[in-house]
């Protein structure tokens, strides 16, 4: 996948897993990743779907409407390059800590729904229910941050809530924050995450 890595100043911080909206590319979030933590290690990924030449990590029918076997095939191929991109770039996989916004909170969302182990926590920008109808592994080690609009029009403030049961219900530790700026992602959004990792990671 294509990618790009910054070697953190502290080794002993998680790797930042960057994953961009629709349309964005791999260094989209380094700034928000820098307001979080300045001194980690950095890898941002471009999803491998193209929608009318916008990047993105799986494909959808409609808007909203995910494509269920495509997600759960992408969701594979990240977990596996991120097991790929370990070794190349010599960071801790079982230490990374993703950072998605839109599109890539659905991505970074379904690695936590699908495997185990695939992140030792999750920020997670207006994202949506990447499946339902599955049971969810054991989450009790993985806190989970969620940055949500209460006027979403692209995911509602009942998805939002959804999300944070399923992932509560499955042990996770979980912290939702609400503002009334849409989909857009704030300074302020991002603000409180970084305290919410800090409280966490450091």
């Amino acid at each position: 996948m294509k990618h790009v890595y910054r070697q953190g100043k502290d080794p002993g911080r998680p790797t930042l897993l960057i994953l961009h909206g629709t349309g964005g590319t791999e260094t989209d979030l380094l700034p928000v990743a820098d307001m979080i933590d300045s001194a980690a290690s950095v890898l941002g990924v471009r999803g491998n779907v193209s929608e009318n030449g916008m990047p993105r990590f799986f494909r959808r029918l409609a808007e909203g409407v995910f494509d269920e076997e495509d997600l759960i095939l992408r969701t594979k191929e990240l977990n596996e390059f991120l097991d790929q991109a370990a070794e190349e770039h010599g960071f801790d996989r079982n230490h990374v800590v993703a950072v998605g916004y839109s599109n890539g909170a659905n991505i970074a969302g379904s690695l936590l729904f699908h495997y185990r182990n695939a992140l030792k926590g999750a920020i997670l920008f207006h994202p949506m229910v990447p499946r339902r109808g599955i049971e969810l592994p054991d989450l009790t080690e993985t806190p989970v941050f969620i940055g949500a609009g209460t006027n979403d029009p692209i995911c509602s403030a009942d998805e939002t809530k959804e999300l944070a049961e399923m992932l509560a219900k499955a042990g996770a530790p979980v912290e939702t924050h609400w503002e009334s700026f849409g989909h857009q992602l704030t300074r302020t959004e991002a603000e409180k995450a970084a305290a919410w990792y800090a409280s966490h990671f450091q």
